[in-house]
């Protein structure tokens, strides 16, 4: 049986309102509005953004499939929380793949990608010297996607994007030293080698760069205080 033209045109406007929940969670959870662990009561996050529980549960679920969210049966949805074996984990990981993508993006940067990576240095600026941490956080983790784009090597790119959201999740968690996440000369660097196409000097930057973010880290449990959705979202 065909759907009515009535099911056609609410299916499309359904999901841009699960995209439009999913995406202002997700910014949310990257820049440490809402720490891990938060639980995400669905009447109350359908009640912020005024639609439905069926468009907050798919928005949940989309955020469950890319590891921001958990979702477990009888106690809902919460912010991932990765464990310390994760943590350690992700940022050996990330040590491995990340050298030789910003080795490749040296081979392969053009001048617009150079620019749209001081683009992204600048607006991290601006949001540190705002006091807006979360958001440089947020941009910081951007730049490193956008080194994996220009490297053109679309999977590898997506295992990144992947690793990117989980650290953003472990730096709320077990970050102790918080001059390292944004150090301008890391990625100021890292851009002169891009740009200079100076691939072997671009890996070992990389590769210096997240040695120091991962010493920053604190892999003990340290509880972060939770806050209430109402209090860190907007419609």
């Amino acid at each position: 049986m065909l759907p009515t033209s009535k099911t056609t045109s609410a299916a499309p406007e359904k999901r841009s309102s699960s995209d439009r929940v999913a995406k202002a969670l997700a910014l949310a959870i990257h820049e440490h509005r809402l720490a891990p662990g938060t639980k995400l009561g669905e009447d109350e996050i359908g009640e912020i953004y005024n639609v439905s529980r069926t468009v907050v549960r798919s928005a949940l679920q989309y955020l469950a499939h890319i590891q921001l969210v958990e979702i477990q049966r009888n106690r809902g949805a919460h912010v991932a929380k990765p464990s310390l074996r994760e943590a350690r984990e992700i940022f050996e990981a990330r040590e491995l793949l990340e050298p030789r993508t910003a080795s490749s993006a040296a081979l392969n940067a053009t001048r617009a990608d150079v620019a749209k990576l001081k683009k992204h240095i600048t607006e991290e600026h601006a949001a540190l010297d705002a006091g807006d941490i979360g958001r440089a956080l947020y941009l910081s983790g951007q730049f490193h996607i956008e080194i994996a784009r220009i490297a053109g090597q679309a999977t590898i790119a997506g295992f990144v994007e992947t690793l990117i959201a989980r650290s953003s999740l472990i730096i709320a968690l077990y970050w102790r030293r918080q001059s390292a996440l944004c150090e301008s000369h890391a990625h100021n660097a890292l851009v002169q080698s891009i740009q200079d196409h100076e691939a072997t000097r671009a890996e070992e930057l990389m590769r210096s760069h997240l040695v120091d973010l991962h010493s920053a880290l604190d892999l003990r449990e340290s509880p972060k205080q939770m806050k209430k959705l109402r209090d860190v979202l907007t419609p």
